[in-house]
């Protein structure tokens, strides 16, 4: 049994999300047991990925709150530029960073913690695009497939997702 069977996880969704990096680990969360809650800008509306695949929100974040998820999940694509720019998203993001909720992250992911100002001293990896950006947050940026440091995971790109899932799966509360 998954350390997360019963757990609440927090998946933030937009437009042009990557498809990939969001389904890949809501179905692994899902078929450890936790329950996943999709949340975007509005709630019970229909976001479209960028490679058209669609995923419908539960919630939208102003409604939800960090202390009702055990794990926040954020994906790439293009949809954390947007997201990063609403200040309940970041709200999310820095209390579940310091609650010490597991948070995992890809690609472009990391941006919305960046602008929630949480990487300073992270060790992090992303999509080589926004190396520059996590190193300007404070983040020791390395090239590697995953990367934990405390209660963030970080990975690069969708090939990454299996070693991404599995650090996400076997992370426990240290």
């Amino acid at each position: 049994m998954s350390a997360l069977s019963g757990q609440r996880a927090l998946i933030f969704v937009g437009d042009d999300y990557e498809d990939l990096e969001l389904w890949y680990p809501k179905l692994r969360l899902e078929e450890a047991g936790a329950r996943t809650i999709v949340a975007g800008l509005a709630g019970d509306h229909t976001y479209r990925g960028k490679h058209g695949y669609p995923c419908r929100s539960d919630a939208a974040v102003s409604e939800v709150r960090a202390a009702e998820f055990d794990l926040l999940v954020v994906p790439g694509g293009w949809m954390p530029d947007k997201l990063r720019r609403d200040e309940h998203v970041l709200r999310l993001t820095r209390e579940c960073f310091a609650a010490g909720k597991l948070i995992a992250t890809i690609c472009h992911g990391p941006w919305i913690l960046i602008s929630a100002g949480v990487c300073r001293g992270l060790r992090m990896t992303s999509t080589p695009g926004i190396r520059d950006d996590l190193v300007n947050a404070g983040a020791a940026w390395v090239d590697e497939p995953v990367v934990t440091d405390r209660n963030v995971i970080s990975s690069r790109r969708p090939p990454d997702l299996p070693a991404m899932c599995t650090a996400m799966l076997a992370w426990r509360r240290g």
